[in-house]
């Protein structure tokens, strides 16, 4: 079939096709997802991306969601991790043109520590939160707000207290607090 009319401009495609029962998920949850999204990103433009991005995560997981016992619990799921993605590109996008210096340094931070340092030190998520919204283990979000951490206190020239391990236990923190 030629993809172009007479006059060599481009025709316009069918639409996908698109499964009935994702259509019917997609009019049903549609709303509540982009009052969600509006609530934790506070635009209009940045609600509906993200609201798009989500239905087509979930249009290109839809077989599979449909094995799962609760779909709805399932697609819930991925709209919140992505409206969550949005929210930490757009605070580390902000915090770029910051003069703050905690904030340049933090808007340097690579993807993944950013985000683990900022669910864990800004939203106070825990840890198991934290990795299952990344998709890693407790230890990986515990890797993520080492590392973070170190690059902060390099990029600030704060001297850590850390021991040789690069580690810092709860007990040696709060013997340090008390000096």
């Amino acid at each position: 079939m030629n993809d172009l009319f007479e006059d060599g401009s481009a025709s316009v495609r069918a639409p996908l096709t698109l499964p009935l029962e994702f259509e019917a998920h997609y009019i049903t949850n549609q709303a509540a997802y982009h009052q969600y999204a509006l609530a934790q990103l506070k635009t209009f433009e940045a609600a509906e991306e993200a609201v798009h991005r989500a239905f087509l995560e979930i249009l290109r997981h839809w077989d599979g969601l449909l094995a799962e016992s609760n779909l709805q619990q399932q697609t819930w799921a991925i709209m919140r991790r992505v409206v969550i993605s949005q929210a930490l590109i757009d605070a580390q996008a902000r915090l770029t043109t910051s003069d703050h210096p905690v904030h340049k340094a933090l808007a340097k931070l690579p993807p993944k520590q950013f985000d683990a340092i900022v669910l864990r030190g800004w939203m106070n998520k825990s840890a198991e939160d934290i990795a299952w919204y990344m998709g890693v283990t407790t230890s990986t979000v515990d890797y993520h707000c080492r590392k973070a951490r170190e690059r902060l206190a390099q990029a600030l020239g704060v001297t850590s207290r850390t021991k040789k391990t690069g580690r810092t236990t709860r007990k040696t923190r709060n013997q340090n607090q008390g000096e």
